[in-house]
């Protein structure tokens, strides 16, 4: 994935689109996209800036992955396999 020069504003305006408009569907591929843009930022105090983000994007891939798998875990329970 080749990224474009953005500024920092950009690149965290980026980041929280990517934050706000995830799916269950879409999360890894956004968590992946919002990585190579933090890695992108010139510095640490940029970097600080997109964290909270970062955790929330984090956050609901571990909850959407627990709970895909506690459904699989129930069905598996019922079908007795």
């Amino acid at each position: 994935m080749k990224l474009r020069l953005l500024s920092a504003d950009d690149t965290l305006a980026e980041i929280k689109r990517l934050y706000y408009q995830t799916t269950r569907a879409t999360i890894q591929e956004d968590l992946t996209k919002a990585l190579d843009l933090l890695k992108s930022m010139a510095n640490e105090e940029e970097r600080e800036r997109a964290a909270v983000y970062m955790d929330g994007l984090a956050q609901m891939r571990s909850d959407w992955a627990e709970r895909h798998e506690r459904k699989r875990k129930r069905s598996k329970d019922r079908t007795g396999r």
